[in-house]
Order: structure tokens, then sequence, then C-alpha cells
């Protein structure tokens, strides 16, 4: 074999793998926010979740990015366990389609034809109007021509010829149990390596299709694939959350579950699918001829197809029945961490190796912001308790100054997380901006990354509180009276109020959201502030208190303005909307 035929070997699969991914990020960017509102509004139970998860995989040629947003789904409340799961059944369904475009691939001549596709591709991508369906053609094109460059480079190998390959696929046994379980574990094995299941497909296509691999060995090789793509899933979902670990093993278990039940049935099974595609599988070379031999050969890729596809919908058919105890089996096999999240800086939603496709990834990185948001205002809570029990009356009580300390440095470790977080956040927006994304998307971006900035500072101006209070707290002698307490917990409620629908925005729907309220709340805080401001000098004036309680009272005040603008600036980030006069 020589170098030249290697490399156009090696390239051909590299021009495969390349197509598939630019031809499923084409058509995530299309149509992907009606995708994930059909992902989320179409599984009622779990027929329809099954056949959205087929839809939606089918329409991105990508089961990964189904799963992914599925999970998505799932830790924002959006899916049942239970529905992840049978949406990630419809997925196993709907990848099948990439066999059959692989299969067509094979068997007819298409590279001639993928050179208008390239030219009219790169047409519409310089109009921004069609760039994404020029991104589809390029992708499509590309994995056209891996494909027929991979079938020319078969032919030119004469691997149905080849001595030295054919003597090696010959030393197995072909009835033997054993030869099935060490073409299993190589296909499980080849596809981790190479991390991806459509390229080992191909190349089993070839082998079966040149007439080297007997097609029993061959189906062995897909049965390995589909075991051999769960555990990069497994593997990538190692340092996300408890509800993706769970759909990525329920999802292992789907496909393991099929492989075990198929072997107890393996020959009835092939010899029907076979007989479904025409194929001879008694037919040998000596019997009737090279050339016939080879006809009913170039079957082969077809049947591969079939057999991936028959394997899967008989799998959803059977297990489908049986998903209350598959979420009971993984819930049992995966137990939540024991650890209190609200002191553990964990990003719950981003997740390392976890993500493949930029238009997704910010799906993630927003419902990570909204985390974040809400979090910030527990810390606030945390604020206003700690107010009180720094006030005279509740310094009084037994163990009062330990609970005070272990709030302080409650408050202390959260204004270190909201650090972390904006971080973390920022850095993986920019990583995702890098990607070749929509206009839309990237305006997305610049404007969650003013998100978490503000996000950010509002954790800054909480600990602010938290110092002040301590400075108080530490004085002793210098406690507020009455109506510094009144004051400073009315001007905090309506702080908690911005707050509140700050989340209500984060959390929902921005054309459902009156960003005039916000607006409204943040104005009425400017107003109380200075009333309170004008009203402070005054009883300074008065001899009401001292000068340095005046002065740590209005810290409070000016602290809690200070975040009110912060949110307002969450808000106008969100929906695009600024405030007049600002």
């Amino acid at each position: 074999m020589s170098i030249t035929i290697i490399f156009k070997l090696l390239g051909s699969l590299a021009l495969l793998m390349f197509g598939m991914k630019s031809m499923s990020d084409a058509l995530q960017k299309m149509a992907g926010p009606q995708l994930r509102h059909v992902l989320g509004a179409m599984t009622t139970n779990r027929f329809t979740g099954m056949l959205t998860g087929m839809l939606v995989t089918a329409s991105v040629q990508s089961s990964t990015a189904t799963t992914v947003m599925t999970v998505s789904f799932v830790n924002a409340g959006l899916l049942t366990l239970a529905q992840a799961i049978s949406v990630i059944m419809g997925a196993n369904i709907g990848t099948t389609l990439t066999a059959w475009i692989m299969s067509a691939g094979m068997s007819f001549d298409i590279t001639s034809a993928v050179y208008p596709a390239f030219l009219l591709g790169i047409i519409l991508i310089y109009q921004k109007r069609y760039r994404f369906i020029g991104d589809f053609l390029f992708g499509l094109s590309f994995l056209l021509l891996g494909l027929g460059t991979l079938r020319m480079t078969g032919t030119e190998m004469n691997l149905g010829e080849n001595e030295a390959l054919l003597s090696f696929f010959s030393s197995f046994d072909p009835t033997s149990f054993s030869t099935t379980l060490v073409f299993l574990l190589l296909g499980g094995v080849m596809t981790f390596c190479v991390q991806s299941s459509a390229a080992v497909m191909a190349i089993t296509m070839i082998l079966c299709s040149s007439g080297a691999l007997p097609i029993y060995q061959g189906i062995a090789l897909v049965m390995g694939e589909n075991i051999g793509t769960t555990v990069t899933s497994n593997l990538a979902a190692l340092s996300a959350n408890t509800q993706a670990r769970r759909a990525a093993l329920s999802h292992m278990f789907f496909n393991f579950f099929g492989v075990v039940w198929i072997l107890f049935v393996f020959r009835p099974f092939i010899d029907a699918v076979c007989g479904m595609v025409g194929y001879d599988v008694n037919m040998t070379k000596e019997a009737v001829g090279v050339e016939a031999f080879m006809a009913n050969a170039a079957k082969l890729s077809f049947v591969l197809a079939a057999f991936h596809t028959c394997f899967n919908v008989a799998n959803t058919f059977i297990l489908i029945w049986f998903i209350p105890q598959i979420e009971r089996l993984v819930c049992w096999a995966i137990k939540p961490k024991r650890v209190d999240e609200e002191e553990d800086f964990r990003l719950h939603f981003i997740t390392a190796g976890f993500m493949r496709t930029p238009e997704l990834s910010v799906l993630e990185a927003q419902k990570e912001i909204t985390s974040f948001s809400e979090r910030m205002q527990r810390m606030f809570g945390m604020v206003q308790e700690l107010l009180n029990l720094s006030s005279s009356e509740a310094s009084k009580q037994k163990d009062n100054e330990n609970t005070y300390n272990k709030l302080f440095s409650r408050i202390e470790k959260y204004e270190g997380i909201s650090d972390n977080m904006e971080i973390e956040i920022a850095r993986y927006l920019e990583n995702v901006s890098d990607a070749h994304l929509s206009d839309e998307t990237k305006g997305k971006i610049r404007a969650m990354l003013r998100e978490v900035s503000e996000l950010e500072s509002i954790g800054d101006s909480c600990f602010n509180m938290a110092r002040t209070i301590n400075r108080k707290f530490a004085a002793k002698q210098d406690h507020f009276n009455e109506s510094h307490y009144q004051h400073i917990h009315q001007m905090m409620g309506l702080v908690d109020n911005a707050l509140t629908q700050m989340n209500q925005l984060m959390g929902g729907r921005k054309d459902a959201f009156n960003v005039n309220r916000s607006f409204n709340t943040e104005i009425e805080i400017n107003n109380y502030r200075d009333q309170l401001k004008s009203q402070n000098i005054n009883d300074i004036n008065n001899h009401l208190y001292t000068y340095g309680v005046g002065t740590i009272y209005m810290d409070l005040i000016n602290e809690c303005e200070k975040l009110a603008d912060y949110v307002v600036n969450v808000v106008e980030a969100r929906t695009g909307v600024k405030q007049r006069g600002k």
C-alpha cells in the first residue's frame, strides 16, 4: 500500500468528519431557536418525546446536539428525566439518517455533482441572508466528496483482492460467538479513538462493499460503534452535573441493552435485514464469479444502514415501555453530590467538553447567568439578615455573635463565588465567540458579557454593605435608631423588588417582561435616596445622632442605590431597551 493511498484514505476520512460537523452546525444555526422551542413543547408523553428526538436529530444531523439540548432542559426544569430519556431514544433513531446518506454516497459516484454545490454554496455564503444555507451546502459537499474519495480509494486499494486482509478476516470463524464479540469490541474501541461513529461506519462500509469483510463481522463493528459513542459522551459528562450524567448513562444503557438482546437473535435478525435489502448472504465468489459477487457486495452499504435503523427502531419499541424503570435505575446508579451548592463554587450548566456547538453553548451560558442572577439575590437576602443580627437588641441575645460571624463569612464566600462565576462565564463566552456565529448570536454574547459584569458588581455592592454593617457591629456604640432601621429596610425592600423583577426577566421570556416596571422602581429608589440624604443632614445638625452613625447609615443607603443601578444595567443588557435620560 503506497503512502499516497494512505494519505488519500486519511484525508477523505477527515473531509467526511469535517463535512459532517459543518453541515450539523449550519443546520443548528438555521433552526436553533425553533428547534429548542419544539424540543421544549413537544414532549408531553414518551411517544411525542421519542418522535421529537427523532425529528430534531434528523434535522440537525447530530444526536449529540439533541442530547445536549435535552439535558439543558432537564436542568432548567422544562423536562423531566423520563421525558429526556424518551427524546434520547428518538435521537438514536434520527441519527440513522446519517448512515443512509453515507450508503448513498458509497453506492453512486457523486463526486462530480459536489462541485456545482460548492459554487452555489460560496455564492450564498457571501449573501448575508442565505449564508447558513451556503454553510450547509459546503458541509454536505465536503461530506459527499469525502465519501466519494473514500469509495474510489477503496477501489484503488483492491481490498477484495488483498490477500493479507482477506487472510486476516478469514482467520476468524464466522460462525463463532467469540468472533462477534471481538469485532463488537473492535468497533467500540475504534469509535472511542477517532471520536466519530460516522468515520468508523464509513470504513465498515468500504470494507464490506469491497467484499473483504463478511457482513456478520461488519454488523458487529456497527454494534460496537453504538457502544463506543456512548462511552465518549459518558466520559464528557463526568465533569457535568447529576442530571447530565444520568442522561448520558441512560443513553449508554439504551445502546448496551440493545446490543445484548440482538446477540441472542444475531443471525436471524441480520438475515431478515439482508432479505429486505435484497442481499444474498450465501453467495460466494467461487460459485457465481467476481462480477456477480461484487454487484451483490455493493448492496452491503445499504444493508448496514438498514440494520442500523432496524436495530434502533426495535430497541426503542422494546424500551419505551420501561422508561420509568430506566429512570429509577440511573437515579440509583448516580446519586447527587452531597455538598451545599450555595457554599461551593460550581458552574451548573457549563461543563468542560460537554458542549459541541456554539449556538447551543450560548443557551447553556444563558442558563448559567440566570443561576448567577438568582444567587446574587440570595446574597442580598443574607445582607438583610446580617443587618437584623447587628441591631442592639439582637446583639444582646446569646450566641448572636457566633451566628453573625458565620453569616458574614458566608457573604464573604459569596463575593468570591461571584468573582469566579464572572471570570468562568466570560472565558467560556470568549471561547464560543471565536467560532463562526450568526450576527444574532454575536449580539447575544456581547449582551451576556455585560450581564455577568453587572451581576458581579451586584455581588461587590452586597459585600460592601456587609462590610459597612460589620464596621457598625464592631464599633458597638454606634447603633442606629428606630427610624434608621425603618428607612434602611424600606430601601432594601425596594432593591429586593428590583432584584425579583430582574430574575423574572432572566428566567422568562423578555418579550413578556414589562421593562418600565424596573425603570420606575429604580427612579423610586433614586428619589428615596435623595430624600433620606437631605433628612440625614438635618438630623445630624439637630444632634439626633452622631456624624459617625449618619455616615454608616448613608453608606448603606448609597450602596443600595448603586446596586439598583447595576440591576437596571442587567435589565437593559437583556432586553436591549435603554432607560430614558441615561
